[in-house]
């Protein structure tokens, strides 16, 4: 069995993330500005992924970012709007623009429990529906089991599908694979579950659905970005970070951004490779940007 902690030579030690996140968020207070509360709100993949999502809540969601301009200038665009990928046309044709990407969930989201075959399937219907990105979930049934070859062989088989139906489109799709952090319950499967995905061949790394107890922390947080950071070293490939699940206020973000800051570097922090998979977050980042509370969203 591949030991992929010795192989990208990073091995988590809890006490160690510990006193590294205990200095970050010792930190915080001295990084709080407009610009940095503005910089957080553009790596927003703003997302509603409810049981009662239609096209018209989703309509009126695009809606409220398409008036964004209008009524708070100055403001930048959320990175993305992510829905289920049958929504992914009305995000496609009610954007104001391109460079609001639409991102959806695929793979039997959130569980991942069915058939590789609808998966693949799901994937290409996505970005045949419009999706600039699609999150997939890694199957937990086989990386548990210690089963890595089948756990990346999903993610390889819809890897595959996704740019096969891109290139028919002729552009590129973003793959995150959300790895559950939650449920994985040590670093140590953590990283292992970090350094196959990026191996399998996603864009990013994503820490939760959102839909189980325990979603994004700060320690998975850590790890993941050290595994981005060591993965980084040896392939000379950029990966991703996503933060989901349980962002809600802007003292959360800040904490998930300066951990990015801290273990990749300023420059990572973009858009192209850092995320936030929120619902709530932004009224909060608008509330702190404009020192009064805002209900926009």
């Amino acid at each position: 069995m591949m030991d992929y902690l010795e192989k990208y030579g990073y091995t988590p030690v809890e006490t160690e993330v510990a006193k590294r996140i205990q200095a970050v968020c010792s930190s915080l207070d001295g990084i709080v500005s407009a610009e940095v509360l503005k910089k957080c709100f553009s790596l927003m993949d703003l997302t509603t992924l409810k049981s009662d999502d239609t096209a018209a809540s989703v309509g009126r969601l695009v809606d409220k970012v398409n008036r964004l301009a209008a009524e708070f200038p100055g403001y930048p665009l959320p990175a993305s709007v992510c829905v289920y990928p049958n929504f992914a046309p009305v995000v496609r044709e009610r954007r104001c623009s391109p460079e609001l990407h639409v991102t959806t969930v695929a793979s039997c989201f959130p569980s991942a429990q069915s058939f590789l075959e609808v998966k693949v399937q799901e994937c290409e219907l996505a970005v045949r529906a419009g999706a600039d990105e699609v999150d997939i979930v890694l199957a937990l049934n086989a990386f548990l089991a210690e089963d890595y070859d089948a756990a990346a062989g999903e993610i390889v088989a819809m890897r595959r599908a996704i740019d096969a139906e891109a290139a028919r489109q002729g552009r590129k799709v973003v793959l995150k694979v959300i790895l559950e952090t939650g449920l994985l319950g040590t670093p140590e499967r953590i990283a292992r579950a970090s350094f196959l995905a990026m191996e399998a061949g996603a864009d990013f790394i994503k820490t939760s659905t959102g839909k189980v107890a325990v979603n994004a922390t700060p320690e998975a947080a850590w790890v993941m970005c050290e595994c981005i950071r060591a993965f980084y070293g040896k392939t000379g490939r950029c990966v991703g970070f996503k933060a989901a699940g349980g962002i809600s206020n802007d003292r959360d973000a800040l904490l998930y951004y300066r951990i990015g800051a801290t273990v990749l570097g300023e420059d990572w922090v973009e858009k192209e490779h850092f995320r936030f998979g929120v619902s709530r977050l932004g009224n909060s980042l608008m509330s702190a940007i404009e020192q009064r509370p805002v209900t926009f969203f």
